[in-house]
């Protein structure tokens, strides 16, 4: 077995919110804490919300977007860990409903049936975690033993800057 088959393997599920475009600071704290990572994105997050070729690089492995043809093999080994981060609105609640129309929210469905710890930083407006289904999809989540970070809803403060979204944080959930 080599070295790199030995460490544990998290996916990390990348979704269409403008902080995004930091993601790889949660990988890289991740290689840190001597995990090998891989990327799902939503294929809205595909498309420029971050830099794609620069965590292709960071993690040596293609990012994964869609599903795999049959014959294909597996391009990443089976999870230890699942972190959503960040995760919209549309995620958490496709995902709560089982609603699996793309890879990222398959995986998360999956990860349930798999036992695999999850650990999420929502980054949802505020407005938008108001919603009954919001709220509902929370309850739903936490019930299947969800890890949830502190929400982010990327708004400005007083002083016109934007509090720091908590990366690392997704990492302690999973400990």
């Amino acid at each position: 077995m080599t070295e790199q088959a030995a460490r544990p393997f998290l996916y990390v599920v990348v979704c269409a919110a403008g902080i995004a475009a930091d993601v790889g600071r949660l990988i890289t704290a991740a290689q840190e804490r001597d995990w090998a990572v891989g990327v799902i994105a939503t294929p809205v997050a595909m498309n420029g919300f971050f830099d794609t070729a620069a965590v292709e690089t960071l993690t040596g492995r293609r990012i994964r977007s869609a599903w795999r043809t049959p014959g294909e093999p597996r391009p990443f080994p089976p999870p230890d860990a699942v972190v959503v981060a960040p995760a919209t609105f549309n995620t958490i609640n496709k995902w709560a409903a089982g609603l699996a129309d793309t890879l990222a929210v398959a995986t998360l469905c999956e990860a349930h049936g798999l036992g695999v710890p999850v650990a999420v930083l929502p980054c949802v407006a505020d407005a938008l975690t108001a919603h009954p289904a919001y709220q509902d999809s929370l309850i739903r989540l936490r019930g299947m033993d969800v890890r949830f970070g502190e929400p982010y809803s990327g708004e400005a403060g007083e002083d016109g800057g934007r509090p720091e979204f908590g990366w690392e944080r997704a990492l302690d959930l999973l400990a």
